[in-house]
């Protein structure tokens, strides 16, 4: 009895941390009360229309630039772009959505949306709200000008009382204790609105009675009776329920739509979303039919996963999930314990739809992608239609447990105040031959330098060669033993000496074009402690060692990029845990622990690594640069830069994903003042306009089950700006050289390898088993043939960006570079003609000219 008791008193206590932990003063109650009183959600005047056009029958026509016009129904808020170089006109819910023959209940709701809002309440469950259920079908909206568009302001849900903010069901000790302080007419409410089951001897609650005059009376006598929210809480603990109240179940949100020549740039104010503390909105999303295409017409969904990847309409794929990816992977603060993600990540925030009738458009997203994902899905599961959209995280969530006599029970932990930036996404409408994923890619890439999200590095030291990417693994940490006691002992897998020699064989084998990645020479190793006090280390040559293998790659042309990591800590030498870790949810170090291959899982018998605060970010960044520039070298190796982007959920001093992208990018935009070439893993967008050199870039997509084909998207935005090689090949799950040599060939790729000059023994039983196959004996001559043949293609193409790339047949893609230079790439078994070309099996043929 007396542990339930404390079960109870703990679980009111943590109730009231995390109210007060979520409360902030623009979303509170009070405010929200004022907002809606203040607010007018009810549209008061008709619209007047600027123009109208009978191609847009029911709608007024408001703004219009040379390249688009702007509708709007007033009626449900949904609105129509015409593109007039096409003729097009896109709508925001489908103009058939009412002949819907499969959509039913909610799903045929969604259709005629424009937005739609998750929240949750105390308990961590979640609800849904959408903008013409909860918004439109009561009225509760209006349309006002603004510049070059208009603005959709809502407020979804009804403010006044109902049955379910009344206690679900009491106890008879407790409706006794209310009576005995009721007069009669109180008690006379109560006994209608609870009638006792008589096989628990429970009073439930009786919604069917509660309306009107006795729905109020009710509410009367619970106040007079003095019956407060920990009573509820009490009631929920004994008699083993949970509820919300809907009292506060009232939110405003607005949808802003401006025509920028020939785009329309639809916006989500974060200043505009309110809610009140007990219902956080986790998530938001928009748009979620915009244009979408019916069950009788072709074409493709397209979504950044990995390198890129199409879901064709209607390819009747309704029993398996539906596609739905966070853009720049997961948030290491809000990792669960055990989660395991072996899919590649989103780099680019954007996606689109392509119709085969020559019409498509491109979505950016500008604000608010650190904390968005995409979802899409095919006609014939919830509704007839083809579809992709984004959403956003508002609020995070995380889960606090306690247990106390053998049971067990979670609670929500919210996010203190809501994501700091807008949710904007730009929406660019295509024709004819740009009507396709290489017109976005096309496009995307001219929009990125138009805003500096690309630029040209300097070129000089370009060679007519193609470069050959090598990754050299210097110096780890390996438990050893003496007298019987464990120790934690440097061992050296590839000394300066010992790549010298590794780099002297290759230029032996004509192998001219070096870019070296060296990984572990400082500060312990590839798991070396942070990077503020560089000490180069000892095993593998000591920093004289350095400075001559510096010299050395000088003076054979090879460029060096020594490796650093700055976002995961390894090593918690010099590293305080608890003041410098990212914080989850639950206000505990965030800590990641490595994936055991063989098992799928977590390994929590290992060490884990920690994400660093983002508020640490710049400071470790200036303290590493201030040491890394003394060496000399011209290029450097960021291991997690570019590639991951971690909160840091702190009480009282929360830095959100967006405001971590901002720190990276300041980061990054340090160590190019430096006038350093930069390589990384990854390849984030934000990174893109500081880095000379990708490693490790995704070849393909996830393969999810719902999509239908990989395509070169990220390849075609960013070559000729950006040089990109693939995962080492030795550690990679290509079955044979020919398949690699063909995917780099059709990727306009470069070939890269993972090596080290000891026995792969030396990874026995260490924490770096991924490295199975890396020593370099065994891949030099299999590497030089590779080079070789890739070269002799690509060579000719160095530097040029993609123009186009198709699948001409199953298995069979083209691939046509900047100067007409085309490769035609046959992954069959069998020789394939097409065109007239005909390309033997697992082989591929060159043709085009230079201009």
């Amino acid at each position: 009895m007396i542990k339930a008791i404390i079960m109870r008193l703990l679980t009111l206590l943590l109730v009231m941390i995390i109210l007060a932990g979520c409360s902030d003063p623009a979303t509170g109650k009070d405010q929200l009360e004022e907002d809606l009183s203040e607010a007018e959600v009810t549209q008061m005047e008709p619209l007047q229309a600027a123009f109208v056009d009978s191609r847009v029958e029911g709608m007024k026509g408001m703004v219009e630039n040379e390249h688009l016009q702007l509708f709007v129904d007033e009626e449900t808020a949904s609105i129509a772009v015409h593109n007039k170089s096409s003729g097009e006109v896109w709508y925001s819910n489908p103009p058939d959505r009412d002949g819907d023959s499969i959509a039913s209940g909610v799903h045929q709701d969604l259709l005629s949306s424009q937005m739609q809002l998750q929240f949750f309440n105390n308990f961590g469950q979640s609800s849904n709200m959408n903008s013409y259920t909860d918004s439109v079908v009561h009225d509760q909206f209006n349309i006002e000008a603004i510049p070059d568009g208009l603005r959709v302001n809502y407020q979804f849900g009804k403010a006044q009382r109902s049955a379910e903010d009344l206690p679900l069901m009491l106890s008879s000790e407790r409706v006794e204790e209310l009576l005995s302080r009721l007069d009669d007419t109180s008690q006379r409410a109560l006994t209608i609105a609870y009638t006792e089951n008589p096989d628990t001897g429970i009073y439930e609650r009786n919604d069917n009675a509660l309306r009107g005059l006795q729905l109020e009376r009710a509410f009367t006598a619970f106040e007079e009776a003095g019956y407060t929210e920990e009573d509820l809480q009490q009631d929920m603990m004994e008699l083993n329920f949970t509820q919300e109240s809907a009292e506060g179940r009232v939110f405003l949100a607005s949808i802003e739509y401006r025509l920028e020549e020939d785009s329309i740039l639809v916006t989500v104010p974060n200043d505009r979303i309110h809610y009140t503390p007990e219902f956080p909105v986790n998530r938001i999303s928009f748009f979620n039919f915009f244009g979408a295409a019916d069950s009788n017409e072709s074409g493709s969904l397209f979504v950044p996963d990995g390198s890129g990847a199409l879901i064709h309409f209607n390819n009747g794929r309704t029993n398996l999930p539906s596609y739905q990816q966070a853009v720049y992977g997961t948030d290491l603060a809000t990792l669960s314990r055990d989660d395991v993600r072996m899919e590649e990540t989103a780099r680019l925030p954007v996606f689109g739809l392509i119709k085969d009738e020559g019409e498509a458009w491109l979505a950016i997203i500008e604000e608010g992608a650190s904390v968005a994902s995409i979802s899409a899905d095919v006609s014939g599961r919830l509704n007839s239609y083809n579809y992709v959209y984004p959403s956003f995280t508002v609020v995070a969530k995380g889960d606090v447990t306690l247990r106390a006599d053998q049971q067990e029970r979670t609670l929500p932990r919210f996010q203190e105040g809501p994501m700091k930036t807008d949710f904007s996404v730009r929406y660019v409408f295509l024709n004819g031959e740009e009507a396709s994923y290489q017109g976005m890619a096309n496009y995307y890439q001219r929009y990125l330098i138009q805003n500096k999200g690309l630029r040209a590095h300097d070129n000089e030291e370009m060679t007519k060669d193609m470069p050959f990417y090598l990754q050299l693994v210097g110096n780890i940490t390996k438990q050893q033993h003496f007298a019987g006691i464990p120790y934690q002992s440097s061992t050296s897998l590839t000394s300066f000496d010992q790549a010298e020699q590794i780099l002297r064989q290759m230029k032996e084998s004509e192998i001219n074009d070096i870019k070296l990645s060296y990984i572990g020479w400082f500060n312990k190793g590839i798991d070396h402690k942070v990077p503020t006090n560089l000490r180069v280390d000892r095993a593998i040559g000591g920093m004289r060692g350095f400075e001559d293998f510096i010299a050395f790659t000088e003076g054979q042309g090879i460029k060096l990029f020594p490796e650093t990591a700055l976002l995961q800590v390894n090593s918690e030498a010099g590293f305080k845990v608890r003041q410098d870790a990212s914080r989850t949810l639950t206000n505990v170090p965030a800590a990641i622990y490595p994936v055991d291959l063989s098992m799928n899982r977590r390994d929590r018998s290992q060490k884990p690594a920690y994400p660093l605060s983002p508020r640490l970010v710049e400071e470790y960044t200036e303290d590493m640069l201030e040491q890394f520039t003394v060496f000399g070298t011209t290029g450097i190796a960021l291991r997690d830069l570019a590639d991951i982007l971690n909160s840091d959920f702190r009480r009282n001093d929360q830095i959100d994903r967006t405001e971590s992208e901002t720190i990276s990018t300041n980061a990054l935009e340090r160590i190019y003042e430096e006038e350093l070439s930069i390589m990384a893993n990854g390849g984030n967008a934000y990174a893109l306009p500081y880095l000379t050199d990708i490693v490790d870039i995704p070849m393909n997509s996830s393969s999810f089950k719902l999509q239908d084909e990989s395509i070169p998207f990220l390849q075609m935005v960013i070559r000729g700006y950006v040089d990109y090689a693939t995962v080492p090949f030795n550690l990679s799950t290509y079955l044979s050289d020919r398949d690699y040599i063909l995917k780099v060939l059709e990727y306009g790729s470069h070939v890269n390898f993972k090596w080290i000059y000891e026995s792969n023994e030396e990874l026995k039983d260490t924490r770096f088993n991924q490295l199975y196959s890396v020593h370099y004996q065994q891949w030099l001559e299999q590497a030089t043939e590779i080079y070789h043949e890739v070269n002799d293609v690509l060579k000719q193409v160095r530097g040029e960006p993609i123009l186009s790339h198709e699948r001409l047949a199953e298995g069979v893609y083209k691939t046509v570079y900047g100067n007409e230079i085309y490769i035609v790439v046959n992954y069959n078994m069998e020789s394939v003609t097409v065109d007239g070309l005909t390309i033997m099996a697992q082989s591929y043929i060159t043709g085009g000219e230079e201009k």
